[in-house]
């Protein structure tokens, strides 16, 4: 990391997720520019459909940091009416194209839009965002294939910060396929070994539920659903929702609450966020080489 661990007025542990995407920026760079001249520069495609402003902000910071880390990257927009069959039509152009790596469909999709016949047309190797039918499957068997960039960033905070995890009990609260239900199973795996509680917006007394577990994630999407009452003193706390209310963007947990209690916190924002795109960064150079565009990973790098 560039910075010292910094801490909150109660002492909890600052999970910096900015910091760690900057250090895994100039990381990527790194193993770029040591392949030397010889080799395609690794490419990221997106593809968003409308006008949205968060959406578009989005897809400009994951292509500034696709620049700084080395890569080049390409983007296609289509208009909020674009039909099936347009959006179709532009992901396989993307999916032939041997010059793309990685293909992220920015979501969600107007509401006219089948957004599951949309990304089954995307690689399972160019499948950078981990969200394709084949992708999840690949992440219950244990195979190799892209992981969800959020959940993954999860993690890489974890791993950062020493949290320890093996016999641990973790509770995930929301059961999304973008975060909830991949992280139950990253948290699951071997080599990770916690003890996982899937929980959700109907789980009978989440209080009760969150205060046994050491680690707790919140992507429930409802806006300061954890308070200090959820939380056991010197548990790990990551916050992952996104709630827009009339204060602005929050996320799921009351961090002035929380961070009284907890050992460690994420930020909101600047905690899971930034780690979303480092690690849709790092997808996307594993993606060249499972498509044997570059070489494959240095030993030293195995197993990050």
């Amino acid at each position: 990391m560039t910075t010292e661990i910094e801490r909150t007025p109660g002492g909890a542990i600052i999970m910096n997720g900015a910091a760690l995407r900057d250090d895994t920026v100039l990381r990527l760079r790194a193993e770029i520019e040591s392949m030397g001249l010889g080799y395609p520069t690794v490419c990221l495609a997106t593809v968003l459909v409308g006008d949205d402003k968060p959406s578009q902000i989005y897809v400009r910071t994951k292509h500034k940091k696709a620049a700084e880390a080395g890569m080049t990257s390409t983007h296609v927009g289509l208009a909020i009416d674009a039909t099936q069959a347009e959006v179709e039509d532009t992901v396989r152009t993307l999916a032939a194209d041997p010059s793309v790596h990685g293909i992220l469909v920015q979501l969600p999709l107007p509401a006219h839009l089948d957004t599951e016949a949309v990304l089954d047309l995307v690689p399972a190797a160019k499948d950078v965002d981990g969200l394709t039918e084949a992708s999840m499957g690949r992440l219950m068997r244990g195979r190799n294939g892209h992981v969800p960039c959020t959940p993954k960033g999860v993690m890489r905070l974890l791993e950062r910060y020493e949290i320890p995890t093996v016999g641990k009990k973790a509770v995930v609260i929301g059961r999304s396929s973008l975060v909830g239900l991949p992280l139950a199973v990253l948290f699951a795996r071997k080599g990770v070994d916690a003890t996982v509680t899937l929980a959700h917006s109907r789980t009978t007394d989440l209080v009760e539920v969150c205060r046994d577990a050491d680690i707790i994630v919140g992507a429930a999407g409802m806006a300061r659903l954890i308070t200090a009452a959820h939380v056991k003193p010197g548990a790990t706390v990551i916050d992952v929702g996104v709630s827009r209310t009339e204060s602005g963007i929050v996320g799921d947990v009351d961090f002035d609450s929380v961070q009284a209690v907890a050992g460690a916190i994420t930020p909101m924002p600047g905690g899971t966020g930034p780690m979303t795109i480092a690690c849709l960064l790092e997808n996307t150079l594993e993606a060249a080489r499972m498509l044997g565009a570059i070489p494959p990973a240095p030993a030293t790098n195995k197993g990050r």
